[in-house]
């Protein structure tokens, strides 16, 4: 599913991420059955040319879209690369993240610090819980980028600045959130207004979340 044959493997470089990996940065945010005891999810990544940005194709990967992985790894500061996502059968994918950012430090020599993995690990949780609660994936997709970018650019940090943020993301896009979810999200994006992300490289490493942003109408 990588396209990687086994005894191609001497020509690539080989992170192992392990099933105690996983609950180091998810025990916080999933219940321990949805991580599991084995880190089954496997993840290929490479670098492209600067200003090509981040391209997620998954193949059985049920619990995380490509979108959802675009969004969190570019919170996280990785950058202009190719990402493919794969389980030998129908699994939820979360070994994937973390290993998409060791892997990414291991090929570039960049340190993502835990704070950005910790921020980018939440924002992925919480956006594949969206999803499920509005039942719609990318319009789960597009709140996270419209509400990520506002907080962003205006430097929101307080609770209810960027809650405000959130439900006028979330009007403009007509999707009603629970008010739990809201809450969750408000906690998610106080950890993503720390993290050293330059807007104008979110748009253009998640191009495609935030063209069809534009589509909707939405700068």
């Amino acid at each position: 599913l990588l396209g990687v044959k086994e005894n191609e493997l001497d020509q690539y470089k080989v992170v192992k991420v392990t099933n105690k990996d996983e609950h180091k940065y998810l025990d916080d945010y999933l219940d321990s059955s949805v991580i599991g005891t084995h880190a089954l999810s496997s993840v290929l990544i490479e670098k492209r040319d600067k200003g090509e940005g981040i391209d997620v194709t998954t193949k059985n990967i049920t619990y995380c879209t490509a979108g959802m992985y675009e969004n969190a790894l570019t919170t996280a500061g990785v950058t202009d690369a190719n990402v493919t996502v794969a389980g030998p059968f129908n699994i939820t994918g979360t070994a994937a993240l973390v290993g998409a950012m060791n892997a990414y430090e291991d090929m570039t020599g960049e340190n993502i610090s835990s704070e950005s993995k910790d921020a980018a690990t939440n924002e992925l949780v919480a956006t594949a819980n969206l999803a499920e609660a509005v039942g719609d994936s990318d319009k789960a997709e597009q709140l996270i980028a419209a509400a990520k970018e506002k907080v962003l650019s205006q430097r929101l940090t307080k609770r209810e600045d960027i809650k405000k943020a959130i439900e006028s993301s979330a009007k403009e896009l007509g999707i009603e959130v629970p008010e739990d979810e809201v809450d969750k999200l408000v906690t998610m994006m106080q950890k993503v207004s720390k993290v050293d992300v330059n807007v104008d490289a979110l748009k253009k490493q998640a191009g495609e979340i935030y063209n069809k942003l534009k589509d909707a109408g939405i700068d």
